[in-house]
C-alpha cells in the first residue's frame, strides 16, 4: 500500500503567515501539522512508501524539512508544478497527478496534510479491508450540527455506507462530517481519472468526488473519535495549537 500526503495548497485563509511558507509545515505544540501524520502512517505495517505532494512554489522548503524528519518509510516528495493559487490543480488533480506521474498500482491512502486528528490509521484501513471498500472516508462526529456546514456532510446506514454526501450545506442534516482521509482500493484508482472528464471544474473539492462516487460504487464510512482539527483557517490554528492531544 501507498500513501500521500496532499500538501500542494496555497492556504490563502491562513495569509500573510502561508504567503511564504506551507500550511503542512506550520508547527502545532512544537512541531510541524505533517510531522504527526508522518508518524501514524509509520505505525502501519502495510504501507511501504509515503508520497508528499506538493508545489513549485513550497518544494524547498519541504525538502529542508525532508532532512530532519525520521519515518521508517520512505518519503517521495512530488511538485506539481504549479507556482500560484490560480493555476494550482485541486486536491482531485493532486491525486490523479501522483498515481499518473508515480505509476501507482497498489491500495492509496491519502491524508490532508493539514489533518490533526487522534485516532489509529489501522483501525481505519482494517474497516475498510473488512468491507471491501472500493473507497472508504475517515468520519468525525461534530459536536454541534451547526458547524458541520463548513464541511461535506455525511449518512450512514447500519452496514456504515455512505447513503448521503452534501458539501457545505446551509442547513446540515447531520453532525457527521468527512475529513480529508481517504482509503481507495488499487481497483478503482481508475475513478479519479474518469471524474476528472467529466468534472473538471470541481478539481479542487474531494467532497464533489465523493459525491459523483457514492452513486457508482459502495463507499463506506468510518467515525473517529477523539480529537480532530482541520487547520483552515486562524481560528482552527489557534485551536488545535491549544488543546490537540495526539
Amino acid at each position: 500500500m501507498k500513501a500521500l500526503i496532499l500538501a500542494a495548497g496555497y492556504a490563502t485563509r491562513l495569509y500573510p503567515l502561508t504567503k511564504k511558507y506551507p500550511k503542512p509545515l506550520l508547527e502545532v505544540k512544537g512541531r510541524p501539522i505533517i510531522d504527526y501524520i508522518i508518524e501514524k502512517i509509520g505505525l502501519v505495517g502495510s504501507i511501504d512508501e509515503i508520497y508528499i505532494v506538493t508545489n513549485s512554489k513550497f518544494i524547498s522548503d519541504f525538502r529542508k524539512w525532508a532532512k530532519t524528519v525520521s519515518s521508517p518509510k520512505k518519503i517521495t516528495l512530488v511538485d506539481d508544478l504549479t507556482k500560484n493559487n490560480q493555476d494550482r490543480l485541486g486536491a482531485i488533480g493532486d491525486i490523479r497527478f501522483v498515481i499518473k506521474k508515480k505509476k501507482i498500482q497498489k491500495d492509496l491512502l491519502v491524508v490532508g496534510g493539514d489533518n490533526l486528528f487522534s485516532g489509529s490509521l489501522q483501525g481505519f484501513l482494517d474497516a475498510s479491508l473488512k468491507n471491501i471498500a472500493p473507497t472508504s472516508l475517515g468520519l468525525y462526529r461534530l459536536k454541534r450540527k451547526n458547524d458541520a456546514s463548513r464541511y461535506g456532510v455525511v449518512k450512514l446506514n447500519k452496514l456504515k455506507k455512505v447513503i448521503s454526501f452534501q458539501e457545505k450545506p446551509k442547513h446540515p442534516e447531520s453532525n457527521l462530517v468527512a475529513m480529508c482521509l481517504y482509503y481507495i482500493s488499487k481497483n478503482y484508482l481508475n475513478l479519479i481519472n474518469a471524474y476528472m472528464q467529466d468534472e473538471k471544474r470541481k478539481a479542487d473539492s474531494t467532497g464533489s468526488y465523493i459525491a459523483w462516487l457514492k452513486d457508482k460504487v459502495d463507499v463506506y464510512g468510518y467515525v473517529f473519535s477523539g480529537s480532530w482539527f482541520d487547520i483552515g483557517d486562524y481560528q482552527y490554528l489557534n485551536a488545535a495549537k491549544g488543546v490537540f492531544i495526539q
